[in-house]
């Protein structure tokens, strides 16, 4: 048993098989309790009850456990602790500090190591925003702590306490202090700066909102083709090798988030050493700090025990829920629900359940919506309106690149927003590789009145105009492919060197390019602008007789390529000068004066 703790029933072990534990004389136990599995005090999770009968999942290796090993139930559901001390931090998928355990078992995990997920010992500068006397309710903030230099975190009323403030006290604490009394109906209640919440319930709010504005990736096809807007669901699905983690690490970067929570679920442990290495070099746009200064890691990769993996998603979002009720715009990253889905199927099949399609739970669709339904936009607990924001981006690693497999079925049944990656694009080195004419988004009817406003009456139609495009250069492709681009018109030859602009010049981003990783709307607004001007000089040139072999060579068009390239402050000066060339070349070709 665990030391210290007092526990007034426990359980014996009948059955072991593989993560799966069954035990008997747990008639005091819940559904989703924590227990604590043999003499090792393995951590489990009650995921079935038949009277006294508990099915268990254990989220750590049960070699060695066997029947007439106790199991003791904590009479707890799965929780995380919410705190300060959660930004720049690295947990695994139940919310221990893998830096922590390290420190006690070295560089391997040891089974049954407990350690506690906010540091105790570490103290905070709590700075109060109310005072004695004062009414507050749940969700209202009692102080704040700076956490990072990005980062202010709130200190709120945990749920379900209201009252008067008795005494509350400024200074230096632990998250475990006590830092105010309040007097509510059922007595006196002494809160700290630390609160638990189940993380299988969605965390309380006062209303749910429209998603009106986008959240900005600089990213181009995602923000001008494809665009996700605050507090939506997008999925990126894709086979290996097609860029899925990249394209997560990229927006984990450069995504317009306040804060982001990136899981590493079931994949490959370097990707996530990728992410450790990477984050504290680079500067956010925003802020000039580290982008760790707003980053919360869940690791649980591919070689850490499966059935952790399913909890891991939970506490993630749980987490981002958290941030979200402080008023925060959170971008919550799933790499990938695949691997997840991969735990449910194992537990389900060792539960001997029912199998669905491929062997997956019939029950799959319905835990996939419980989990993106916690995203959106919401007014917060608590006397002042807060809104906050959570936006959840889940990546699928279907099998072969099989977008008719259950998990990416059953995602985009839910998900609004649809990258598909596809592995042509990649194995061409077409990064992004999202395939402009299969993926789409259902925020851009919604978000057209916000681009219209802050960026320009043009953009969707511009947006409309790139798609049509890139449409109709997939037709006339089959047309070249069976009789030559010899016999297409000019007019269709102009249309395709177009395309091929679009597809080059704005839709292909280097990720490790300096400049082009990251690109402003504004910015995205103007290339779009200089490919389109191009286009229709061109198509009146040709309407009056121009040559389409000069047309489509003059020296303007490079320079139109390496616009993306051109850094933020010189956009203006640089879109005016190629503007201008184009008008000067296309008029040169049809023998008039250059203005």
């Amino acid at each position: 048993m665990v030391k210290g703790v007092l526990y007034l029933n426990h359980g014996t072990i009948v059955k072991v098989s593989g993560p799966l534990v069954v035990a008997e004389g747990m008639r005091h136990a819940s559904m989703f309790d924590v227990v604590r599995v043999g003499k090792a005090n393995l951590i489990g999770e009650v995921i079935e009850m038949h009277g006294d009968r508990a099915s268990i999942q254990v989220y750590e290796e049960t070699e060695g456990l066997g029947p007439g090993d106790v199991v003791v139930s904590t009479n707890l559901p799965v929780s995380v602790e919410l705190g300060p001390g959660l930004i720049g931090s690295i947990f695994d998928g139940i919310q221990r500090p893998l830096d922590e355990i390290m420190k006690i078992s070295g560089h391997n995990l040891t089974r049954g190591v407990m350690v506690p997920s906010l540091n105790r010992e570490r103290k905070w500068n709590f700075v109060k925003c109310v005072n004695e006397g004062a009414y507050v309710e749940a969700g209202d903030v009692l102080g704040t702590v700076t956490e990072t230099e990005v980062v202010v975190h709130k200190i709120m009323v945990p749920y379900g306490v209201s009252g008067t403030i008795l005494k509350i006290e400024e200074g230096s604490f632990t998250v475990t202090d006590t830092i105010a009394v309040v007097e509510t109906e059922k007595g006196k209640v002494e809160l700290a700066m630390m609160q638990t919440w189940p993380v299988r319930k969605e965390r309380p709010y006062q209303k749910k909102l429209p998603p009106e504005m986008p959240m900005v990736t600089g990213q181009r096809v995602i923000d001008c083709l494809f665009p996700v807007a605050k507090g939506g669901v997008a999925a990126i699905p894709g086979p290996f090798g097609s860029g899925k983690t990249i394209t997560q690490h990229q927006l984990a970067k450069w995504a317009e988030a306040d804060i982001v929570v990136y899981i590493g679920c079931g994949e490959r442990g370097n990707e996530m050493t990728d992410v450790l290495m990477e984050f504290p070099k680079l500067v956010d746009p925003r802020t000039g700090k580290s982008i760790m200064e707003r980053t919360v890691l869940i690791a649980n990769t591919s070689d850490m025990p499966v059935a952790a993996r399913e909890a891991s998603i939970y506490t993630g979002i749980t987490i981002a829920e958290y941030f979200r009720d402080m008023g925060y715009s959170v971008a919550l990253m799933a790499d990938s629900t695949s691997r997840w889905a991969e735990a449910l199927r194992e537990m389900s099949g060792r539960l001997e359940e029912m199998p669905g399609e491929e062997g997956y739970p019939a029950y799959l669709g319905s835990r996939l919506a419980q989990f993106y339904e916690r995203a959106g936009r919401i007014v917060s607990l608590g006397s002042e309106k807060r809104e906050g924001t959570l936006t959840a981006i889940g990546a699928v690693s279907p099998p072969g690149g099989d977008f008719s497999e259950p998990v990416t079925q059953a995602t985009l049944r839910i998900v609004k927003v649809f990258w598909g990656l596809d592995a042509n694009l990649a194995y061409k080195r077409h990064f992004p590789a999202i395939n402009y004419l299969t993926s789409y988004s259902l925020y851009v009817d919604t978000l057209e009145k916000w681009f219209d406003e802050n960026i320009s009456p043009l953009w969707c139609k511009l947006r409309i105009r790139m798609l049509q495009t890139l449409q109709d250069e997939a037709e006339l492709e089959e047309i070249v492919k069976l009789v030559g681009m010899d016999s297409l018109s000019p007019q269709d030859r102009l249309k395709m060197e177009v395309a091929r602009s679009i597809r080059e010049d704005f839709l292909h981003q280097l990720a490790f390019h300096e400049v082009d990783t990251y690109t402003s709307l504004e910015k995205q607004f103007l290339l779009m602008r200089l490919i389109f001007e191009y286009y229709d000089e061109a198509v009146i040139l040709l309407k009056d007789g121009g040559n389409i072999e000069e047309i489509v060579n003059i020296p303007v068009r490079e320079a139109i390529g390496r616009f993306k390239y051109v850094k933020e402050e010189e956009i203006h000066a640089r879109y005016a000068d190629i503007s201008e060339k184009i008008r000067n070349e296309l008029k040169a070709l049809a023998g008039k004066e250059e203005i």
